[in-house]
């Protein structure tokens, strides 16, 4: 049955009740009235008249208006404080009443609204905290990349300061290697000396190269001839006789603009410090793999509903980020991602020197087997290609190393403010 309108009932049932209550006086006074002899009984009469018809008013009209008003509001005030009290699922139930429907119906949809705002509110907290990890991290990498920086100032200062004396005295170590040829003398206390001199020179060459990379003209290069190349090198000098190795091409990957013999010497450098690591395990596995992951461009849409036909704003949406040196974050902005990565079976790095293990002179080998310059100078001959490098756990139990690097869009791509109708059609490329 649909709501009625609650003032029509309450006008209705009154009027009828009161129209009742008339007609009943009316018989009565009728019927009765004229048997009445003196003025005191008339009025007697006639009050008690009045007083039944008011009674009868009184307990039809309560019992009326307790039905069709008061139970019917005080059940809506107790739904309702069930909702303002959190039950934010509980619902009031229907009324007879058009009014306090229309309530009803108001108090439900503020409730589903409540709900709504509530796990709006959840997907913003969430939200904040996702935001406020990246923020830290965000923070992270400048605070190293402002320390890295320091660093490779004073690297370069001491290599300088360095190198001049210890050329002199690898020089002065040749001279007097010569003379006790001559002498038919002892040299091998000149040679260990000349030695430990070429040691420090290559640490401090390591320093030079740490502080200021060469820069030399990049260009697009495949990554499996790299993989390829770092596979014979390594299988030339015997190191993977050492190990079980496995090398994977999971997926093509687009081509990387970089000069190969840095990429080369990065995965040398992660290859030898995993055979390291995996001294005297009775089953040394080492798995370098090649796979690709879209870019975070990929998941904005290309166009938008007002955007001219023909022309693409991508450029102009400010869809990249920018880095610490002002310019374009290569690895947001490319549409594929090539990974490379390396992975062992070893011991793997601890947590708490996976934050430090990127810092120069920062090492886990005994004294004497490292520098600790590494792995800093492969994050900075990452970087320079546009890229990441990042260590963790992989599924073999050991350490994992993983390189990100911005994949090169091909030679499809032509100037995005000119209109589709004057570019030449180009091949497309993988």
């Amino acid at each position: 049955m649909s709501p009625s309108p609650l003032r029509r009932d309450l006008l209705l049932n009154f009027g009828a009740l009161f129209a009742a209550a008339v007609l009943v006086a009316g018989i009565a006074v009728w019927a009765v009235l004229p048997a009445l002899e003196t003025v005191p009984v008339i009025l007697l009469f006639v009050l008690v008249l009045v007083v039944a018809d008011l009674a009868v008013l009184f307990v039809f009209g309560g019992a009326f208006l307790r039905r069709r008003l008061v139970e019917p509001v005080e059940a809506l005030a107790d739904d309702a404080r069930r909702i303002a009290e959190g039950a934010y699922h509980h619902r009031i139930q229907p009324s007879d009443s058009l009014e306090l429907e229309s309530v009803r119906q108001s108090v439900n949809a503020m409730a589903d609204r409540l709900i709504e705002d509530q796990r709006l509110l959840a997907e913003n907290v969430a939200s904040l905290d996702r935001t406020n990890r990246e923020l830290v991290r965000a923070r992270d990498q400048v605070i190293q990349t402002a320390r890295l920086a320091s660093v490779g100032t004073l690297a370069a200062g001491i290599a300088h300061e360095v190198g001049n004396p210890l050329g002199a005295i690898m020089g002065f170590a040749d001279v007097a290697r010569k003379r006790a040829e001559t002498a038919d003398a002892d040299t091998e206390m000149l040679d260990a000396i000349r030695d430990e001199a070429n040691r420090i020179d290559l640490i401090v060459r390591g320093l030079l190269e740490y502080a200021r990379p060469k820069q030399e003209e990049a260009g697009p290069v495949a990554p499996e001839e790299v993989l390829v190349g770092v596979r014979k090198l390594l299988e030339n000098q015997g190191k993977l006789e050492e190990v079980e190795d496995d090398w994977r091409i999971d997926a093509p990957v687009a081509p990387v603009v970089m000069e190969p013999h840095r990429l080369e010497q990065v995965l040398v450098n992660l290859f030898l410090n995993a055979l390291h690591a995996l001294r005297g395990h009775p089953e040394p596995r080492i798995r370098v793999s090649l796979d690709r992951e879209a870019g975070a461009v990929q998941a904005l849409p290309a166009r938008r509903e007002d955007d001219p036909p023909g022309i693409n704003y991508m450029h102009r949406r400010r869809v990249s980020r920018d880095d610490d040196a002002g310019g374009v974050d290569t690895l947001f902005t490319a549409p594929e991602i090539v990974l490379v990565r390396v992975a062992d079976n070893g011991p793997g790095v601890p947590w708490p020197d996976r934050e430090s293990i990127f810092d120069p002179f920062f090492t886990t080998k005994e004294p004497g087997d490292g520098t600790g310059l590494g792995l800093s100078i492969c994050a900075r001959l990452v970087e320079g290609m546009g890229g990441r490098i990042e260590v963790g756990g992989s599924d073999m139990g050991g350490a994992l190393f993983t390189i990100r690097l911005p994949g090169h869009p091909g030679e499809d791509e032509t100037d995005p403010d000119t209109p589709s109708d004057e570019r030449s059609p180009q091949p497309h490329s993988a």
